[in-house]
């Protein structure tokens, strides 16, 4: 099947709203306690969210992207609460039409800013929102959602990234054509934050222009067997991120490639720094759960 047979559009009738919520429990598991009903998907795009569907050639809704919009500082903003593909229909670009659908969507609203957020473990989310999307970074919450009863957290503390993504920025306009955020070399090098290292133990953060934190090649296979070491992964990212997004020491630029481990890393510009630490009022909800 290729990609073209894939039609992105609004969800549009009760049944294909029904279809979304079944959606839900499929990838977050049957118990997941947040998932959002048929109603909201249907009544929120009366008020500029969107609920939009990715639909297989037997109408059968294989993802979908789902989010409210509001406004912050009296500016309109969108939070992009949820984005998911069943795993029989996934590399295919589903995910970044569907992103692309919602942009789109947006504009069209004169909405020119949005927020969601992710886990920073997990690679393949942080290359799609940073490199494909063209996204950043803005603020690091510790167990953001506490416990969801969803079967992909596996005994970890819900912390999330949350991202911002600017739609006429020239460098997500060049992302989503393909050339992603440039990075120096010096990014692509710097010092490695350690990641095994809890508690007590924890050394200082490295003090370098640019540093890297690398990301687990499989978090989920971590989880699953070796669950203290996945608990370090997450001790780590949360020293490191607090420090430089939340504390304003560094910025998030992007993601690079480590020649050695071939892990995926996040750069950090610690020159940088942030103009504005994040306001108290910034969004707090969930993009990928």
């Amino acid at each position: 099947m290729s990609k073209d047979e894939f039609e992105v559009r609004a969800l549009a009738t009760r049944s294909e709203y029904e279809a979304c919520v079944e959606l839900q429990r499929d990838i977050w598991g049957q118990d997941f306690v947040d998932v959002v009903p048929a109603t909201i998907l249907m009544v929120s795009q009366r008020v500029g969210g969107v609920a939009s569907g990715a639909f297989d050639p037997s109408g059968r809704l294989v993802g979908f992207v789902f989010g409210i919009s509001g406004f912050r500082d009296r500016v309109a903003v969108h939070w992009s609460d949820m984005l998911a593909v069943r795993p029989d229909a996934r590399r295919r670009g589903l995910g970044r039409r569907l992103k692309l659908h919602q942009r789109e969507t947006l504009l069209a609203a004169g909405i020119k800013k949005v927020y969601w957020s992710f886990d920073p473990l997990v690679a393949g989310n942080a290359r799609f929102n940073l490199v494909t999307l063209g996204a950043l970074p803005v603020e690091y919450i510790v167990d953001m959602y506490g416990d969801t009863s969803s079967e992909l957290h596996q005994g970890l503390d819900t912390d999330r990234l949350i991202i911002e993504w600017c739609l006429t920025e020239p460098a997500v306009e060049r992302a989503l054509a393909g050339d992603p955020r440039y990075l120096p070399d010096a990014a692509r090098t710097g010092p490695m934050i350690p990641t095994h290292q809890t508690g007590a133990e924890a050394i200082a953060l490295p003090r370098a222009p640019w540093v890297r934190l690398g990301i687990p090649a499989d978090v989920e296979h971590l989880k699953a067997t070796a669950p203290e070491l996945a608990r370090e992964w997450q001790f780590s990212f949360r020293r490191a991120f607090t420090a430089y997004l939340n504390e304003g020491q560094g910025l998030v630029i992007g993601i690079c490639r480590d020649e050695t481990t071939e892990r995926y890393c996040y750069a950090v510009d610690t020159t940088a720094g942030m103009a504005l630490p994040p306001s108290d009022d910034t969004p707090r909800s969930n993009g990928a759960r």
